[in-house]
């Protein structure tokens, strides 16, 4: 017989993703930081225009975080219905559900290395 996955398993989870979340939104808060100081020293149209592709991204990167976070606190509203309910033990649909977040998690994730990577790179060429 399989494991028990119960709700109280999944709120962990979910609060190391907030917290997660919360991380890369004061990390590109700084980002933001930089790349004002960036605009203070440079007017070539070049850097300028990969300065707004960054600021870009970080608002596209920011959009998703939101939609993370409100999936995540929908989730938890739904959890905490069920351990009103004395129900601990989850359902294979929320079980999907949760697994589908942690893939969206996973893919965010990738792709925010990945920008950090280029903006660091960019950052050492241009601070």
């Amino acid at each position: 017989m399989g494991q028990l996955i119960t709700n109280s398993d999944l709120h962990f989870e979910h609060k190391l993703w907030e917290k997660e979340i919360l991380f890369w939104k004061d990390e590109i808060a700084s980002f933001q930081n930089r790349l004002d100081e960036i605009e203070e020293k440079w007017t070539n149209d070049k850097v300028l225009v990969e300065m707004g592709q960054f600021q870009n991204q970080f608002i596209l990167h920011k959009g998703k975080m939101e939609k993370l976070k409100n999936e995540i606190e929908a989730h938890e509203i739904r959890i905490a219905g069920q351990l009103m309910a004395n129900e601990d033990a989850i359902d294979r649909v929320a079980l999907k559900y949760h697994q589908d977040m942690r893939e969206k998690m996973d893919i965010q994730r990738s792709i925010y290395t990945d920008l950090k990577k280029r903006f660091f790179s960019f950052l050492s060429a241009y601070m």
